[in-house]
């Protein structure tokens, strides 16, 4: 099963529209939502039963599934106890009739022997639930957290949920850009369908337009869908958020990112790639010369790699329309850093036509 547009993830049923499972039901359907993943396990407890022992998520799935939104559910996993784990995983998905599973694995998951439980955790729920979608809901940034067995999880699962929190900034596309970029250079590549910050944290929100431009740099990448942390959270503290979400036509796709398809290309570090962006008779300016043509510009691109081997490329904004946009990026590599690129570009029936570009190499 493939999740298209928007979802949203509940933690706690109870702080969700006070329980009240048609009015959760009632407000994804309104809010154009296609999924919804559920907290039904934490560890190798079930989640979201109360203290009388009444498991509150399966009427809250049959609410759901009646407005024909898929339900999933996630399970917060530490890796202690990795069979029991996946025991109550498989306990949990056949009993409520899940859609699919999303794992969040998180800094428990960087200790010592945690491959082996990854490993074991795995290979049993597969062997259970072999066609079951399967999501891993980790960090945004895999360089950043390199003690996380990546390989073992994805390997086994389906979609890739990175948790792109843009927490005390305001640049979502840009951090979403790199996200798939990280996530494009590993293997396995699993297809990525990121989650979004709705939330409140300390003095930080984010904005109305941060919202906007994640889910248009979402569509703009060619993800097939979005989801946001947390429902209560969003609810209580951020109205205008919610209305945002609610609000976005994922039918209606934005303006085509070329700034960050462009961005995709340069880190896969091959010329062929990067030309094929651009027309053949596209022309290429900077402040010391113009060139024209592919096999112009291909040589360019020979010249930038030499010049910056092996660099990582980030898109830090973007902006325009499908026939002209702006962009400024930055660049790490052993031989120097760009931290002032700024180009703007010509397009024209979806190839580049007009590339100027400005930056200096420290």
């Amino acid at each position: 099963m493939t999740l298209s547009g928007k979802g949203y993830f509940i933690w706690q049923i109870p702080n969700c529209e006070k329980g009240v499972v048609n009015t959760i039901a009632n407000l994804a359907q309104q809010s154009g939502f296609t999924h919804i993943l559920i907290k039904v396990a934490d560890g190798t407890y079930s989640y979201n039963v109360d203290s009388n022992g009444n498991d509150l998520v399966p009427p809250l799935v049959s609410a759901l599934k009646a407005r024909d939104i898929a339900v999933w559910g996630w399970h917060y996993i530490y890796g202690n106890y990795p069979a029991k784990e996946a025991n109550k995983a498989i306990e949990r998905i056949n009993n409520l009739g899940l859609a699919g599973y999303a794992l969040d694995v998180e800094g428990e998951f960087k200790q010592e022997g945690k491959d082996e439980a990854a490993s074991l955790f795995m290979s049993k729920l597969r062997k259970a639930l072999p066609n079951l979608p399967v999501a891993l809901c980790s960090y945004r940034y895999p360089s950043y957290h390199t003690k996380v067995p990546w390989k073992i999880f994805l390997e086994q699962c389906d979609f890739n949920m990175p948790q792109v929190y843009w927490e005390q900034s305001h640049n979502p596309g840009a951090q979403l850009t790199r996200s798939v970029s990280e996530f494009q250079a590993m293997t396995p590549y699993r297809p990525i369908i990121p989650v979004g910050s709705a939330y409140i944290r300390g003095t930080w929100a984010p904005t109305t337009a941060d919202i906007t431009e994640f889910l248009q740099t979402a569509q703009s990448l060619g993800l097939s869908a979005a989801n946001f942390w947390e429902w209560s959270n969003t609810r209580k503290n951020l109205s205008d958020v919610w209305n945002t979400i609610r609000d976005y036509d994922w039918s209606n796709p934005p303006v085509a990112n070329m700034a960050a398809a462009l961005i995709e290309a340069w880190n896969s570090h091959s010329p062929n790639q990067v030309t094929n962006l651009y027309a053949s008779n596209g022309v290429h300016v900077n402040s010391a010369r113009t060139v024209q043509g592919t096999t112009a510009i291909y040589s360019w691109y020979q010249s930038l790699f030499s010049m910056l081997p092996q660099a990582t490329f980030t898109l830090t904004s973007s902006h325009g329309s499908n026939s002209s946009q702006h962009f400024t990026w930055r660049a790490t590599s052993s031989s120097g850093s760009v931290d002032d690129g700024s180009d703007t570009l010509g397009i024209l029936n979806g190839k580049i036509v007009y590339h100027f570009t400005y930056f200096s190499v420290n």
